[in-house]
């Protein structure tokens, strides 16, 4: 083979295994800032201008100024009215609703499948999202450590598109809406006790106020 073909498929070849060490090393800054975007508007991390451009497209302003806090608080007012005695929490960041549904509420243990008697409440709470549109909704499963890694990443994010996907058949629009799971990754507990593995098996909505200039 002549030097210069063999110097021109030595530097594709290179060049390959520069991207693909460069793709992983994407993903793994994009799940680190994942976790570190739980406190900070996950809404804006996943799916980015295209959710906003969506939300656009179907005639939703953005809100501006102090506008974002009263939305905020009226919003949470009507939230913990629907959610009331489900032991599921609203809390308010500031900038974002944070709703955690403990896992015995939603499913049954090991289970994607939403709980009968839930249905109810998440029909509520679906009619309360509807009533404020200006926002990113973004649905994120959690489970405790029983199991494989692997088991538990796709039990999350299969409860959490189960929660997603009943929201918007029930009118959320399906531009705000997003869907994904971080396993066993995030526990609020330890995983040592079966309270503490209880409380990290749960699926959390985080509301995030669609704001100009954001």
């Amino acid at each position: 083979m002549p030097r210069k073909t063999v110097l021109a498929v030595a530097a594709v070849a290179f060049a390959a295994a520069c991207t693909q060490q460069q793709l992983s090393e994407n993903r793994v800054a994009v799940g680190a800032a994942a976790g570190a975007a739980l406190g900070a508007g996950v809404g804006l991390l996943f799916g980015g201008d295209d959710r906003r451009n969506a939300l656009v497209g179907a005639g939703i302003g953005a809100l501006a100024g102090a506008a974002v806090g009263d939305y905020l608080r009226r919003q949470e007012q009507d939230l913990n009215r629907d959610l009331a005695g489900t032991g599921a929490t609203v809390v308010n960041t500031g900038d974002a609703l944070l709703v955690t549904m403990p896992h015995d509420v939603t499913f049954a243990f090991g289970s994607a499948s939403l709980q009968p008697e839930f249905v109810p409440t998440l029909t509520e709470f679906a009619a309360t999202l509807r009533r404020y549109p200006e926002s990113f909704v973004d649905v994120i499963g959690h489970t405790d450590n029983v199991g494989s890694a692997a088991f538990n990443q796709r039990l999350s994010e299969q409860r959490a598109q189960t929660v997603a996907d009943f929201l918007i058949g029930r009118g959320v629009q399906r531009e705000r809406v997003v869907a994904y799971g971080f396993g066993l990754t995030q526990p609020i507990a330890t995983n040592a006790t079966e309270e503490g593995r209880a409380r990290n098996r749960r699926v959390e909505i985080r509301i995030t106020p669609f704001t100009q200039g954001a």
